[in-house]
């Protein structure tokens, strides 16, 4: 925590409802943090209940799915994340005549739950600190990029070896460039069914116009099985298969929460940039997110036309739609937070705090000389900005290019020996690939991907001379007019056989030399852009290799300088947050009460979109308040909660915990004032929010009934 935030903390204590500390803590770090401070949190389990060294504990009971977070709730297998981490179940099993996403779905045996292709589970086993054999493998290297490829194999081969006992998938993951290295072993399960999910109107009530904000009154929950050979070891999809069997799950709450408890979040944040200097923070504030919520918006009002016009395209590109408008909103959340919160000015007054101090410390001066030739080396690479932002999205959009550059791609990596090949490409990662190639045949909506695919490429030609695309500007040839943009990639598209997915198939096994011989237009396109990504990449991973280097050094000069622990920025991996439920205040004149209830969703109700609740809701809520689920104090059905536990994106689907570590909750979002919270903690607007597991369980009870009986005894409610 830096200084600014620090002092934040002390000053904004009085509007906070809790003594706890920011930070997005390992489970280590649990460990390490005194019981003393612990135990004046609320917590009512001892650390190692939740957490062992050598593997195990409570904590272990949370997973990741598929980019969300989630965590077992029954020995069966059993989890709960949110209702849009398991979209791409209900895309794809839904159709016009059984359409899956509008009206929710419940298995009403096990038999009957569905299938995800490409979904799947993983599951922390064990933990090791591996950072003096990344540094000893670093050392001596020639230059920076020499520095990265040695690290990069060096972590290659640690995974290799851990991935050779049976059932393991692993990683090397990185802290703050280079601060701290650690071998995560985890089992991966990829038979992983949806169990139930709500109907559209109720897992995203309130749609855009609510997302990031308070109050909501989003259910946004969903039941998933994992399934493994005899109940224990990962295997294919397959009828013989049993439920999971979890050596921890979360017992869930049936008492739920109130204003002032303790709340501890357990799930896999993405991203933050806490530990970047101003220059690099600026550069994110001032022309990534601007840039991206602009590019995102352009292609949302494309899908968006498609999607109002034909049920199909509603379907096809209900997913990609879902998670650009998530981004794009998030973007302009960040842009609006950094401005209200003065952020960049604090941040450079934290980095010249640090200066100052390490100016009269022998000690620090190479941390000092670091943070120089961050800024350096940062101010160069802005010099083909505009290019490599744009670069790094052509798979964000148009899927037939996203498509022909994968496959173009896993071609190139397949004639490399496969610890020197990129990660995403190496043979382990082979399933994954081959299941987003399948599994995209129903994410394609042909007249909508055209106007993406011209809007990137026209986006490309109006590029400064000196960030020129060669290969837009070979596809395209000279002086290209938008017209004469659409007519080529019409006619790409066309002839294309990347569309089809049996050709699809046939083109992941063939090499370089047969994919050319094709010759296909838009596989020659992929190729054309795998050129400049390689260089941008080889670019990439010499700054990499610097930071790998220089951060650290600065980092631990900042550690030094500030007291008490500091936590790592997130990088996805497992993370536990303490947080107390509590209100706040948005601006003058306003307090935002910590619970929403579910009269409050009725009241919203319009009966149009985003804001029409499904009748049997409606109906059933008469008679809510006096059901077991309602909450005594707020003498209604709870529906979702504030708490100010530290989340970013990647903590979707997080248990939410209480004092004694039972199941209260699942995370889903923050509110619109703590979108910048990816910069720096403010405890006065640092609030996530809860979907409360109450509603859940009346949902279940009163509007599932008889078909969810035994769902709910396996969740222990009688």
């Amino acid at each position: 925590m830096n200084r600014f935030l620090l002092l934040a903390t002390l000053t904004l204590m009085s509007t906070s409802p809790s003594p706890a500390e920011p930070g997005k803590w390992t489970p280590q770090q649990i460990l390490e943090i005194d019981l003393a401070r612990l135990a004046s949190w609320g917590l009512q389990v001892p650390p190692t209940e939740l957490w062992r060294p050598e593997g195990g504990g409570l904590l272990e009971a949370a997973v990741q799915i598929s980019g969300c977070s989630a965590g077992f709730i029954s020995p069966d297998g059993l989890l709960v994340t949110n209702h849009h981490c398991v979209f791409s179940i209900l895309q794809e099993h839904a159709t016009p005549a059984r359409d899956l996403i509008h009206d929710g779905f419940l298995a009403k045996s096990r038999e009957e739950e569905l299938p995800g292709t490409g979904v799947r589970v993983t599951v922390p086993h064990k933990l090791t600190d591996v950072t003096a054999e990344i540094e000893k493998a670093a050392a001596g290297a020639a230059d920076d990029f020499a520095r990265f490829q040695a690290i990069d194999r060096k972590k290659k081969e640690l995974v290799a070896a851990c991935e050779a006992q049976p059932f393991r998938r692993c990683q090397v993951a990185v802290y703050n460039d280079g601060v701290r290295y650690e071998l995560i072993e985890a089992l991966e399960f990829s038979d992983v069914r949806l169990v139930w999910a709500p109907p559209r109107a109720l897992g995203e009530y309130g749609g855009e116009v609510d997302n990031w904000s308070w109050p909501r009154h989003t259910a946004d929950f969903a039941l998933a099985r994992v399934w493994a050979a005899d109940g224990k070891n990962p295997a294919p999809h397959a009828a013989e298969n049993q439920p999971y069997h979890p050596s921890r799950f979360f017992p869930i709450s049936l008492s739920g929460v109130r204003d002032g408890d303790l709340v501890m979040v357990a799930g896999f944040p993405g991203y933050t940039v806490r530990g970047m200097t101003a220059p690099e923070m600026a550069e994110v504030a001032e022309r990534y997110f601007p840039a991206r919520a602009a590019l995102y918006r352009r292609w949302l009002d494309l899908m968006d036309a498609a999607m109002a016009a034909d049920r199909e395209a509603s379907i096809a590109l209900a997913d990609r739609a879902k998670s650009l408008a998530n981004r794009e909103k998030n973007a302009r959340g960040q842009v609006a937070g950094i401005a209200r919160g003065q952020i960049l000015a604090h941040q450079r007054a934290a980095d010249e705090a640090v200066r100052e101090a390490a100016a009269s410390r022998p000690e620090l001066e190479l941390a000092v000389a670091a943070y120089r030739e961050i800024g350096e080396r940062h101010a160069a690479r802005m010099a083909t900005w505009d290019h490599d932002f744009l670069l790094r999205e052509t798979k964000s959009g148009a899927r037939p290019l996203a498509l022909a550059i994968t496959l173009s791609r896993w071609a190139l990596e397949r004639e490399k020996p496969d610890l020197e090949r990129e990660e995403d490409y190496q043979e382990r990662n082979r399933n994954r690939l081959l299941d987003e190639l399948r599994r995209d045949q129903k994410r394609l909506h042909p007249a909508t991907e055209v106007q993406l695919m011209v809007d990137l490429l026209h986006r490309f030609e109006n590029l400064p001379a000196s960030q020129r695309s060669t290969a837009s500007d070979s596809f395209l040839g000279p002086d290209p007019t938008l017209d004469k943009i659409a007519s080529k990639v019409k006619a790409a598209l066309a002839a294309t056989r990347v569309l089809d997915l049996p050709s699809r198939e046939a083109m992941f096994g063939e090499t370089v030399s047969q994919l050319h011989a094709r010759k296909d237009p838009l596989l020659e396109l992929g190729f054309a852009f795998n050129q400049e990504i390689l260089a941008f990449e080889r670019q990439d991973k010499a700054w990499k290799g610097a930071l790998s280097r220089l951060r650290p050094l600065w980092w631990r000069a900042q550690a030094a300088v500030n007291d008490g622990p500091v936590a790592f920025d997130a990088n996805s991996t497992f993370r536990v947050s303490f947080g107390h439920v509590g209100g706040y205040s948005p601006r003058d004149g306003v307090w935002m009460k910590p619970q929403t209830t579910l009269f409050g969703l009725v009241e919203k109700h319009t009966g149009e979109e985003p804001f029409n609740a499904p009748e049997a809701v409606r109906a059933a809520a008469a008679t809510a308040a006096s059901s077991r689920w309602a909450d005594p104090t707020l003498h209604d059905l709870p529906l979702c909660f504030l708490a100010s536990a530290d989340t970013t994106g990647g903590n979707s689907g997080s248990p939410v915990l209480n004092a004694r570590g039972e199941l209260v909750g699942v995370n889903f979002d923050r509110v619109w004032e703590n979108v910048a919270n990816d910069f720096g903690y403010n405890p006065a607007v640092a609030r996530n929010i809860t979907a409360d597991v109450r509603f859940l369980l009346w949902y279940l009870e009163t509007l599932e009934g008889e078909r969810a009986r035994g769902l709910l005894a396996e969740l222990g409610v009688r």
